[in-house]
């Protein structure tokens, strides 16, 4: 398949594919005349390298970890280096930390929206935003 198919197929816009794949991440093989052309593996390879990115993990990181995936949720280390295994750790510990902040952050969020449409049917009015306390901040 071309690059627009891959790109509609995954939602993923051109210009990122064309990222994916100037880190090493994607390795598209091309036709006679110059055309990038995929094959089917390259959906699930685009969903995991998003998946790995919305995670927050970097490109240099997941370059390490892909050749480890052959298909999604299967992961082979035949001998895993102690710098991989502690980076690896403190990227879960960094990703652990973030869960909990926006799960608080989505608790606040959804108890204001609770309180405000509780108001509008009841007609009554909706605590002052300051009378909130203001969700945590997301750890940077």
């Amino acid at each position: 398949m071309r690059i627009g198919e891959l790109s509609r197929r995954t939602g993923t816009p051109r210009r990122l594919l064309r990222y994916y794949e100037e880190q090493g991440l994607l390795l598209p093989s091309r036709c006679r005349n110059g055309y990038r052309a995929y094959d089917e593996h390259a959906v699930d390879r685009v969903m995991q390298i998003r998946g790995l990115l919305d995670a927050g993990l970097p490109t240099r990181i997941i370059k390490q970890v892909l050749p480890c995936l052959d298909k999604p949720r299967t992961i082979h280390f035949p001998r895993p280096e102690p710098e991989m295994i502690a980076t690896l750790r403190d990227e879960r510990d960094r990703m652990t930390e973030r869960i909990r902040s926006l799960t608080r952050n989505r608790d606040a969020i959804s108890e204001y929206l609770d309180a405000v449409l509780r108001a509008g049917a009841t007609g009554t009015t909706a605590p002052e935003p300051s009378t909130r306390p203001a969700p945590e901040a997301e750890p940077s």
